[in-house]
């Protein structure tokens, strides 16, 4: 039997995958989300016209993967004709992250599957509506994401994938083997429990939210030993590694690299501004925007990080949450 590889080979392994950016809204109004900003994200991506979105398609020809994402993707009536360029062009996986709404109108999930879309990244923070409502603050949202799961997972079978996202909060952090059990009852592949980034939203309402990473790591201990399945398809996702030993490497997770665009006025982080990162013809007003240039800004690390078996996989600490918790638990682990 072929062992599994560590995290850090997956980390090192990964491959960048281009976001595509196009949700101006969203019908959602979630309590923790990193895009704060709502104006800024209704003027960036109402910019995504299908002129640029084709041109970014094409620059990045044959990729691994594009994701149709930011707002919320759906609210675009364009979407499957751009999923259906980006077969064209040869992309192998064609994605988005959603909210799972309008993808319970099955015909609508079909369209989409038909045009090319393969996985979808569907956000789901409860097992029940109380607990989903609560952070997401919109009723009814919750039967009908629940029902957009449903439609997806009708599609499986011509090779669809379906992958959830839960963020993990102070409130539904106690519930991991409930929402994990549920989500597997309708058809999820893997279940990604996401650490919330201390930016945006989550910044604002830090002390409210958001649970600190030895109690997220422990939990996630518990659940793993509670689950009673022998390879749970579940991970744990955006913690510092050094905070989860003791966590099988199958189930510790990662977030991938990726690449944007957003018009060059919006882009408020530090990120320089050459030729080499400005879009040319069509997307010309446009710049690159990368994981790492996020990382860069908001993160950091402590020296003791530098001793640490994970320090060059490890991108390192949000500067919002060493605000608040400091560096405690973040304790070097050795080669």
């Amino acid at each position: 039997m072929v062992a599994d590889p560590s995290i850090v080979d997956r980390i090192e392994r990964q491959a960048e995958r281009l976001h595509v950016s196009i949700g101006a809204v969203c019908n959602n109004n979630c309590v923790f989300c990193m895009e704060e900003d709502r104006d800024g994200r209704f003027v960036n991506n109402s910019a995504m016209t299908p002129d640029r979105v084709r041109w970014l398609l094409e620059g990045h020809r044959g990729a691994e993967e594009v994701c149709f994402t930011s707002g919320e993707p759906t609210t675009r009536p364009e979407l499957p004709e751009f999923v259906a360029w980006a077969k064209e062009l040869g992309f192998r996986r064609i994605s988005m992250m959603t909210n799972g709404r309008r993808a319970g109108h099955l015909p609508y999930a079909v369209a989409l599957a038909k045009a090319g879309m393969n996985r979808f990244y569907i956000s789901i923070h409860g097992h029940t509506a109380k607990l989903h409502e609560g952070l997401t603050r919109t009723p009814e949202s919750f039967d009908q994401t629940v029902a957009g799961l449903d439609a997806v997972a009708k599609l499986k079978r011509y090779g669809v994938e379906l992958h959830t996202s839960t963020v993990l909060t102070e409130r539904n952090l106690p519930h991991l083997l409930d929402i994990y059990r549920f989500l597997r009852s309708h058809g999820v592949d893997q279940v990604v429990f996401n650490v919330m980034q201390a930016n945006g939203r989550a910044d604002t309402y830090f002390e409210q939210i958001f649970p600190p990473y030895r109690e997220v790591a422990a939990q996630f201990r518990a659940f793993i030993a509670e689950v009673g399945e022998a390879r749970p398809m579940a991970f744990l996702v955006d913690i510092p590694l050094c905070t989860t030993e003791g966590i099988p490497d199958f189930n510790r997770g990662y977030v991938e690299k990726y690449r944007h665009y957003d018009l060059a006025e919006q882009v408020k982080l530090p990120v320089a501004r050459d030729a080499s990162r400005e879009g040319e013809g069509r997307g010309r007003g446009l710049l690159l925007v990368t994981r790492s240039d996020l990382d860069d800004a908001e993160r950091q690390k402590a020296p003791a990080c530098a001793s640490c078996k994970y320090d060059a996989a490890c991108e390192g600490v949000w500067k919002n949450y060493t605000k608040r918790f400091g560096w405690d638990e973040m304790r070097p682990v050795a080669p």
